[in-house]
């Protein structure tokens, strides 16, 4: 097994069979570089290797060229924030059908109030519609599965609602979406804690 070496300071070269655990360097990278840049107009393959600490012939390896970089990152944040927001619901109560669904809302938020240059590349870029008619695909429409599933619940566990759980899924996060994006363009933005009432008085709007 080839012996580690140093490929610049601060970082060593991956061993044999550890190309999965650069990719994950490189992709956490490049989310550290677009908080940074707050947009990705800014990323650049020699800036990522930069930040990683390797040749731009490294990346390459991985990522044909910068547009699949930028897919790459794209899958990487979606799965982190869905992440987040699993985790903030397996967080709750298995029997509180409306604390988990808030969790989920929540964590959304969170993400996309602390993560603003990355929820901006994430909503232009998160889904697709194969034919103008067909219901658009990708990481953006599973995430409102997400709150689909956690309205159906509550329907489930006998909470009233005013509209199917669909629908109640879209409303949620359509509100959340329009409420952040609000704040983005505002020249005084507040955290979380100024999206969140509002979100959670929509979601209370959907309940009977």
């Amino acid at each position: 097994m080839p012996e580690e070496v140093q490929v610049n300071a601060g970082r060593t070269r991956n061993r044999w069979g550890e190309g999965d655990r650069l990719r994950g360097e490189i992709l956490d990278a490049a989310s550290r570089l677009l908080s940074e840049l707050g947009g990705e107009d800014g990323l650049t393959i020699r800036g990522v290797a930069r930040a990683v600490g390797i040749a731009p012939a490294s990346i390459y390896q991985h990522f044909t060229d910068r547009a699949a970089l930028v897919k790459g990152l794209l899958d990487y944040e979606f799965a982190r924030l869905r992440a987040g927001m699993e985790a903030a619901e397996a967080s709750e109560d298995p029997e509180d059908a409306v604390g988990r669904v808030r969790a989920l809302i929540h964590a959304y938020c969170h993400f996309a109030m602390e993560n603003p240059g990355h929820y901006r590349l994430m909503m232009a870029n998160g889904s697709t519609r194969p034919t103008p008619e067909a219901y658009p695909q990708g990481p953006l429409p599973d995430l409102i599965e997400l709150l689909r599933e956690g309205f159906a619940r509550c329907a489930a566990a006998g909470i009233t609602l005013r509209v199917p759980a669909e629908r109640a899924g879209v409303i949620a996060f359509v509100g959340a979406h329009g409420r952040v994006a609000l704040f983005h363009n505002s020249p005084e933005r507040g955290g979380a804690a100024t999206v969140v009432p509002f979100v959670d008085e929509l979601v209370s709007l959907v309940f009977a």
